[in-house]
């Protein structure tokens, strides 16, 4: 038996030898990022061990740790089972910082919520509605009271705004990390742990927990009571939207891709654990596929695609990045595993969108400039500087068309030549101090942006299109708007024919919420809408491998 202690919490447990230091990290409620789930993919579940206390623990090969790094104590915790005593600090998280974008291009929508009240005065009593159907009946006049929330289910982040439904006014916003990042980085890989009974109870417990403390704190923030909120819509990818029910997700993950949960309609609060009013109801928008989810039917009602002329495309970059092209209204979608790379996971120094993070890099002749959230001593780069850092560097020469480092003669006579450095024998960009960028940051992000430009390029091609006919492009989601068009170009994740074509339009998973919140007849509409759009299954594409490999040059 060994004996640990946790710095900081100052908390003592003792475990068997042979167990792994992740897994006791768990078992003690002792919180570490581990968005791999403990595959040892990701980097991120580094903890400090005791000087002279090497001798127990046993840690597996990896990569991800520098010759220096390891001689500070670093482990990785997923690759380390305990020997004997040990002493295990953790690193400070960051995510209470964590920069999350709530705003989005809202679309104005006559007002007509499916929550509405009536007062009975004879009685003295009022009587909320759900459509035609007698929801409750509450004593007194509550007519002043009469709320629902917008919620936008990411992969990484939650966003939870308070809507007063009398007049469709925005009256608190709360919003944090989606707790499942900690243990499954991205769709896939939260599609495989819930297909898991245990993994399915611990992924939806943790999510609905915290969406019901963000209505907490919403509600707070407007001083109004939880019971006066009756209705909630969950915006998001078809699989958070399993996740957030408590339903399997295993039909997503394996052939033909379909959707166990039925969507466009309601679901009783109480049913999966979401502390509204006692009655309260969910609506789920419409999906149109596995991978083309109720988040981006949220982002079509947004920004209005079917009202649109010309040629519009809608592309929402994250870990799962979906599209929709619009043609005169006539609208085809798709997505494509993008992978982590994008929020900073499996990038040596990448890091979620948090104090320090850094978010700008740009090089010129004169060196190299950086911006970092709040302006803080830079420790990482999140994933709008990696796509920075990589784009400026292709565009300056400091990355061939393949993606290497060019670090000989052939590279122009920058100051910023001498960042190209060699790290543990292996060559790497040094952004600031305690910050590099390596080569297999550089691969990954060519697999991350290829996957993206693939879509773009085969969802064209079924409409008969280039890319020189399209007249808008429209990025959506949080990590979207921290973007510079120009890094979007110089990686080739978009045609330079889209340099002056490009808009940034926010959340827009949430704006569509509050849209179906505000506007009950919506729903009927989209729901028909969504039958007519065309899906492009990509993995059933004989062309994708092809146009893949071709979108992985810069």
């Amino acid at each position: 038996m060994a004996t640990l202690h946790f710095i900081p919490g100052n908390q003592t447990i003792i475990v068997a030898d042979g167990t792994n230091l992740l897994e006791v990290t768990r078992s003690a409620g002792v919180f570490i990022a581990s968005p791999c789930d403990g595959l040892g993919t990701c980097g991120k579940c580094r903890v400090k061990i005791q000087a002279g206390q090497f001798g127990n623990l046993r840690e597996a090969a990896h990569e991800w740790l520098t010759k220096a790094e390891r001689a500070e104590g670093w482990v990785l915790a997923c690759q380390s089972t305990v020997q004997g005593d040990l002493r295990v600090e953790f690193a400070q998280s960051m995510d209470d910082d964590l920069k999350i974008l709530s705003e989005g291009h809202d679309t104005d929508v006559a007002l007509a919520p499916w929550i509405t009240k009536t007062l009975v005065a004879a009685r003295t009593e009022t009587v909320v509605l759900a459509g035609d159907a007698v929801l409750a009946i509450e004593s007194g006049d509550t007519m002043e009271t009469v709320y629902g929330m917008a919620v936008d289910i990411g992969t990484t982040t939650l966003v939870a705004a308070l809507i007063d439904l009398r007049d469709g006014r925005e009256i608190a916003v709360a919003s944090s990390l989606n707790p499942q990042a900690r243990h499954a980085q991205d769709v896939l890989s939260r599609i495989k742990l819930g297909s898991q009974v245990e993994g399915l109870k611990q992924l939806h417990g943790e999510l609905i927990a915290e969406l019901n403390r963000l209505i907490g704190d919403a509600a707070e923030q407007a001083h109004i009571p939880i019971h006066r909120i009756y209705e909630a819509v969950f915006s998001g990818n078809t699989t958070m939207l399993h996740l957030a029910t408590g339903t399997d997700p295993a039909s997503l993950g394996k052939y033909p891709y379909t959707p166990a949960l039925q969507c466009g309609g309601h679901r009783r609060a109480a049913d999966i654990g979401l502390v509204i009013a006692p009655d309260g109801l969910v609506y789920l928008p419409p999906i149109m596929s596995a991978y083309v989810g109720a988040d981006i039917t949220s982002g079509i009602l947004a920004a209005k695609l079917t009202e649109r002329s010309g040629v519009t495309l809608f592309v929402d970059i994250g870990t799962n990045g979906e599209m929709v092209l619009g043609v005169n209204g006539q609208l085809t979608a798709t997505s494509t595993a993008a992978g982590p790379a994008f929020e900073g996971m499996n990038i040596a120094c990448g890091m979620r969108a948090s104090r320090g993070a850094i978010e700008m890099v740009s090089l010129s002749g004169a060196g190299v400039e950086i911006k970092t959230i709040a302006d803080a001593t830079p420790v990482g780069l999140c994933g709008s500087g990696l796509l920075d850092a990589v784009g400026e560097l292709a565009a300056h020469g400091g990355i061939d068309k393949n993606g290497r480092f060019q670090t000989n003669g052939a590279l122009p006579e920058h100051r910023w030549k001498d960042r190209f450095e060699s790290l543990d024998g292996k060559p790497v960009f040094r952004i600031a101090a305690a910050v590099y960028l390596s080569q297999k940051d550089v691969r990954q992000v060519q697999l991350a942006k290829a996957a993206i430009r693939a879509g773009i390029e085969l969802m064209l091609g079924a409409n008969q299109l280039t890319a020189s006919q399209v007249d808008t492009v429209l990025i959506a989601g949080s990590f979207g708007f921290h973007l510079r068009t120009a890094s979007l170009i110089h990686l080739g994740l978009l045609p330079r024919e889209f340099k002056d074509r490009v808009e940034f339009v926010g959340n827009t998973s949430k704006s569509g919420a509050r849209a179906f919140l505000l506007n009950h007849r919506l729903r009927d509409e989209l729901k028909q809408l969504v039958q007519q759009v065309r899906v492009l299954e990509l993995a059933n594409d004989p062309a994708f491998g092809k146009t893949f490999v071709q979108a992985l040059s810069f």
